[in-house]
């Protein structure tokens, strides 16, 4: 592959018009759209990852101080899982799909073509640096795009690296990636695209779909929210505990937009609860949670005091009821469990992001659908856990969120026969499996047809009889053209 020429010092508006007119003009030439060059790419991608796991597995620990097997499984090997699926299904999705027509346009047969969009924008965010920068790109590559990707400056050591193994191992001609920070996104918003995709917040992302709606560019926004679980009495309370605590701390230290955010058990189950959390806790972490290698730092500074900021809040810091350590030198908190937290509270109106999990406490099981729907947003997932089979249907039915999940968190995304995204505030869009394709496809429809069975209703001079022909014939009723063919029916 072209070696990358290095950053310009500056990388301003002039600069990212070039870069795209640069990528314009192969995407022209046809470079992207053969099966084979997304072939290509898509098996150098994963023999970049067998050759650098390594490197890659590193640069997240300088970033996040993220646990090996964290960095191994949900961010490398779920992107060569990403890869093996594109490869094995790809040439199946660029078929055309047949579709049906109708009396209407009768003789002539019609399909379905997936085309590539163009070029299009990735922007990536901090917290799962390696996978939510490639993983789009995957998509972008099978669906035949051209592709700047933009990694979080907040990972500047998993930026970096990406930079690097993408100059060296794929085609630079047709993908590239721009590092920096602000004000080189916002160079890059100032262009157009056939399609941005951004991971992140809600705040950024109204900036991105702001600058996108200049040239009426469509938007993937794959954000988050506060993502809530039910815990319901008389289920297996070990297991359930152990699988919150997987996809709270075990996420990088719930700095995940699917991390559970808060509880919602009854007043009566809500102590069990709690000392359940301190047993698995304690065998998980162990004692002195802030001296484990099993957990991920707060990303930086700033993080670190937005989240004491939640946890030192007047009527919070009380409720504390296991946890609540935290050594701002090395930028770690202790997950922490706090009960019973006032409603108002930040901790409770503001995604939290990090190691702290209130629970909410209700009369009845059923009112926690209440608390969640009274909140006016929707979350990106939301957990049950129960063995009452009409709280689960309730549950489906009532709650709107980007996925659910009963008996487990998080699982879902590794299951890439459904589509990973949010609803309203929690996003747009959705990817994963051929959702990913889809996404960086347009679905163009194409009608064919031959010079017989010219009809002459369709010509002046208009008559009733042409009328009520039009009519049964746009109806699609055998009958009702015959009957129209015979005078029947009215004009």
């Amino acid at each position: 592959m072209a070696s990358e020429v290095e950053r310009m010092a500056v990388f301003d508006t002039e600069s990212a018009k070039d870069l795209v007119k640069e990528l314009r003009t192969s995407f022209l030439a046809g470079k992207t759209k053969s099966y084979e060059w997304r072939r290509t790419q898509l098996i150098a991608m994963l023999k970049m990852m067998e050759e650098n796991e390594p490197q890659i597995v590193s640069a997240l620990h300088d970033d996040l101080s993220k646990p090996g097997l964290e960095s191994s499984i949900y961010e490398i090997a779920m992107l060569k899982n990403s890869c093996r699926l594109a490869l094995k299904e790809m040439k199946h999705w660029m078929i055309p799909e047949k579709a049906k027509t109708s009396l209407t346009t009768l003789p002539s047969s019609a399909e379905i073509v997936s085309e590539p969009l163009g070029v299009v924008l990735v922007i990536s965010a901090w917290n799962y640096p390696f996978l939510l920068s490639l993983d789009p790109v995957v998509g972008a590559i099978a669906a035949g795009n051209a592709i700047v990707l933009k990694p979080s400056d907040i990972a500047p050591a998993t930026s970096s690296l990406l930079r690097k193994l993408v100059a060296d191992y794929l085609d630079t001609s047709c993908i590239k990636v721009v590092e920096g920070a602000v004000p080189e996104t916002s160079a890059l918003l100032e262009q157009k695209w056939d399609k941005i995709f951004y991971t992140g917040n809600g705040r950024v992302a109204r900036v991105v779909m702001a600058a996108a709606a200049k040239h009426l560019t469509p938007v993937v926004l794959e954000l988050g929210g506060k993502s809530p679980v039910i815990v319901d009495s008389g289920i297996n309370l070990q297991v359930a505990t152990r699988r919150i605590i997987a996809g709270k701390w075990g996420c990088n230290n719930g700095q995940a937009c699917i991390s559970p955010d808060y509880i919602i058990t009854t007043k009566d189950y809500a102590l069990k609860l709690v000392d359940s959390f301190k047993c698995e806790l304690e065998r998980f972490y162990g004692t002195n949670p802030l001296q484990s290698k099993d957990l991920s730092r707060i990303v930086n500074s700033n993080h670190f005091a937005r989240l004491t900021k939640l946890l030192d809040e007047e009527n919070v810091s009380s409720k504390i009821v296991h946890g609540g350590e935290r050594d701002e030198t090395k930028l770690m908190i202790a997950p922490t469990i706090l009960l019973d937290v006032p409603q108002d509270s930040l901790i409770m109106n503001e995604e939290i992001f990090g190691p702290l999990l209130p629970i909410v406490t209700v009369d009845k099981v059923e009112d926690s659908f209440d608390v969640i729907n009274s909140r006016g947003t929707k979350p990106l997932a939301a957990y049950l856990f129960t063995n009452n089979k009409k709280l689960k249907e309730k549950f489906v039915a009532t709650v709107s969120a980007g996925g659910l999940v009963v008996n487990d968190t998080t699982v879902h995304l590794a299951v890439h026969t459904l589509p990973f995204g949010g609803v309203g505030e929690s996003g747009m869009g959705a990817y994963h499996g051929k959702f990913s394709f889809d996404a960086f496809s347009h679905k163009k429809a194409v009608l064919y047809r031959s010079f017989v069975g010219d009809a002459f209703v369709r010509y002046p001079p208009y008559t009733r009889g042409k009328l009520r022909l039009l009519r049964a014939l746009l109806g699609g009723s055998i009958l009702g053209i015959i009957r129209a063919l015979l005078g029947w029916s009215k004009a």
